[in-house]
């Protein structure tokens, strides 16, 4: 299984941003995103990439379905 998590961008250098969920920050890449990211985006990260921008409210509301389903260790 498969599991892509909603990030919020912290900062950008080039192709790799500093992202953070629950107090865990991680490099990843922003190679394979369509679409431009800024600082304070959400993005899905799977396996080390970004793979597309969310807005903060779906973001937060995936989020909060993952406590529920006791996935909020990330």
């Amino acid at each position: 299984m498969c599991l892509a998590i909603p990030m919020e961008i912290k900062s950008i250098d080039g192709p790799v941003a500093n992202v953070e969920i629950s107090g865990v920050t991680k490099q990843v890449r922003l190679d394979l995103m369509s679409e431009e990211a800024s600082v304070g985006d959400y993005v899905i990260v799977h396996a080390g990439f970004a793979i597309s921008r969310l807005d903060r409210e779906q973001a937060l509301e995936t989020l909060e379905i993952f406590k529920e389903l006791r996935l909020d260790a990330f």
